[in-house]
Parts: structure tokens; C-alpha cells; sequence
């Protein structure tokens, strides 16, 4: 099937600025760090 001749442009992503992108890595990034640091702590008392 061929595409519809009226169909829009597709729509170019938007950029993101330095400052959101870095407050979303580190909403990401906090969490993952404190879960990877309690996990690390855990195991080690597995070898005690």
C-alpha cells in the first residue's frame, strides 16, 4: 500500500536543553546508585 499523498511531515524530535538532561539522569541515576550501593552492602554480609 502506498502512503496517503495528504499525510503531514513527520515531526522533528524536540532537543532536549543541558539542564534537563541532566536533572533526568539524575532522577534515574540517584535511585540506581543507592539500590546498587544497599545491594552491595547486603552481599557483603553474605561472605562475613
Amino acid at each position: 500500500m502506498n502512503p496517503k499523498p495528504n499525510s503531514p511531515a513527520p515531526v522533528a524530535a524536540e532537543e532536549t536543553t543541558g539542564g534537563s538532561a541532566v536533572i533526568a539522569w539524575l532522577i534515574v541515576g540517584l535511585p540506581l546508585a543507592w539500590g546498587v550501593s544497599q545491594t552491595f552492602i547486603k552481599a557483603l554480609a553474605l561472605f562475613k
